[in-house]
């Protein structure tokens, strides 16, 4: 039997799956890893332990498939390593893209007057979240990187380029259109790394990997005994609203993983939104690369990771469902997740989270609710900008691990007020670089994936008198005091 291969390579852990012709999962393993928080606002990955992770779940997977039609690799975006040229070592640990180290460089750049200037390029705002201020600050703080990377020695890389390159033993330097669109050094527009951005953010071009289609050659790397082609590369988001078959202008997917992200495939039109959303590129395949609109919230499993391994309330993310009230009713508790920020449309590097309205009979049930509502409440800021930026949704397909929480996407129905629909395949990121992968290889047409997409759905229809506007207006009210105070 003949196997697409994807590594949906994620900010805590990498998943490595198997997928048949019809796209069902024949083997899959997940090797998790914990993050670092060196200071205040700053994440990183150890690098070694990123591909110990890579080689941990690809191996049992590759030995256990004899077919290999190719391999997509899915990625979490943003993220950023630098390394030697030579040895192939990264000279820095991975800056992932919760990371708020670089703020007072965005607000400078903004002081300066490149905003707009970045915006109109990249479709993307002056924020931490994004690779360019990220290799600067390595640039700038590790010793004698500057110098080695004005000589051509240094290597910049999203994980994609960083397991390509090592997969390869140094053979490929590599990305593709929608990694490359999330650097803030990529024009979406001509398609093309930007001259005038790289001399913004100070970054020599000799660092920066060849882009290519999402569903390209990338090359063959050799492993186990066999060689395999990597035939896709994309973002994760992307991935998934591929996975979610979001071909057409209009659809939309919402994605709950580490953080949430709303995007809306937008076809030819490069909409430039006036309400805090991004403008990106949705994917490169079959030679069409259409734009999207998202929107990203920078919290969301990680709520949930904190309310498990930090206050101890749970032993399993699971057993969430058991602390939420199936009527969103958290006793007048409000929480704001901002662990390190908060994301779209607000965009504060500063603010942290913080809980309001903790008495003396406050519960856990309480406090859990309130953080799932928080997470609600951010979903809907999102689609009130979508919709200022002239974009209605009618319902919404959403996918990723919070989503096997029945509770939760009840509640989202409820407070949405529209219909919530949950694919029987909760792994959209991973089908979709299969997917990617599949159309690389020939293993797909794009026509076929268009015609064939009979996958089954759950459905959560909004319930009467559950949502209570008044809370979303004391949540907002909430959030207001404390943007302003980071202000």
């Amino acid at each position: 039997m003949s196997v697409l291969i994807a590594i949906d390579q994620g900010t805590t852990s990498t998943r490595t799956v198997a997928f048949d012709s019809d796209l069902n999962i024949v083997h899959s393993e997940q090797k998790e890893y914990s993050l670092k928080y060196p200071n205040d606002g700053w994440v990183e990955i150890e690098p070694n332990e990123l591909m110990k992770s890579v080689y941990a779940t690809i191996d049992p997977v590759l030995d256990a498939c004899s077919d290999i039609s190719g391999v997509g690799i899915t990625n979490q975006r943003e993220t950023t390593l630098v390394w030697d040229a030579n040895s192939g070592l990264p000279i820095y640990n991975a800056i992932v893209w919760q990371d708020r180290r670089t703020a007072d460089h965005c607000m400078q750049l903004k002081k300066d007057g490149y905003e707009e200037i970045i915006k109109n390029k990249t479709g993307l705002l002056l924020d931490p979240y994004f690779s360019a201020t990220k290799i600067s600050w390595i640039l700038d703080n590790v010793d004698g990187a500057r110098q080695k990377a004005e000589d051509g020695k240094l290597r910049f890389g999203t994980v994609d380029t960083y397991l390509l390159w090592q997969l390869s033993v140094g053979g490929i330097f590599k990305t593709d259109v929608t990694n490359a669109s999330r650097t803030s050094l990529y024009n979406i527009h001509s398609k093309n790394w930007d001259l005038e951005l790289l001399k913004v953010f100070n970054i020599p071009a000799s660092m920066l990997p060849e882009v290519q289609a999402s569903d390209s050659n990338f090359g063959s790397v050799f492993r186990n005994e066999k060689t395999i082609q990597i035939t896709g590369v994309i973002g994760d988001q992307q991935s998934a609203l591929v996975g979610q078959r979001c071909f057409k202008p209009g659809q939309m997917k919402a994605t709950f993983g580490t953080g949430c992200f709303l995007m809306v495939n937008t076809g030819e039109e490069s909409i430039q939104s006036t309400s805090g959303l991004l403008n990106t590129l949705g994917y490169g395949l079959s030679g069409h690369i259409p734009y999207a609109l998202e929107g990203s919230i920078f919290s969301a499993g990680t709520i949930i990771q904190w309310l498990r391994d930090n206050m101890k309330f749970f032993a399993d993310s699971s057993a969430s469902i058991d602390f939420l009230s199936d009527k969103g009713e958290s006793n007048d508790v409000i929480f704001v997740p901002g662990f390190t920020g908060i994301g779209a449309p607000h965009w504060n590097s500063e603010i942290r989270a913080a809980f309001y309205g903790i008495t003396r009979d406050t519960t856990q049930s309480d406090m859990v609710t309130a953080a799932f509502k928080a997470l609600i409440y951010q979903v809907i800021d999102i689609i009130d900008a979508l919709r200022n930026d002239g974009i209605e949704i009618k319902n919404l397909s959403v996918d990723g691990g919070m989503v096997a929480n029945t509770g939760f996407c009840q509640l989202l129905a409820d407070y949405l007020g529209h219909d919530i629909e949950v694919p029987s395949s909760l792994e959209s990121t991973a089908i979709g670089a299969a997917i990617t992968a599949g159309l690389g290889s020939g293993f797909f047409l794009i026509e076929d994936l268009h015609q064939n997409d009979s996958r089954s759905a759950n459905i959560f229809k909004p319930r009467e008198g559950i949502f209570d506007p008044e809370d979303l207006s004391k949540w907002r009210k909430f959030l207001r005091l404390l943007l302003d105070a980071y202000n």
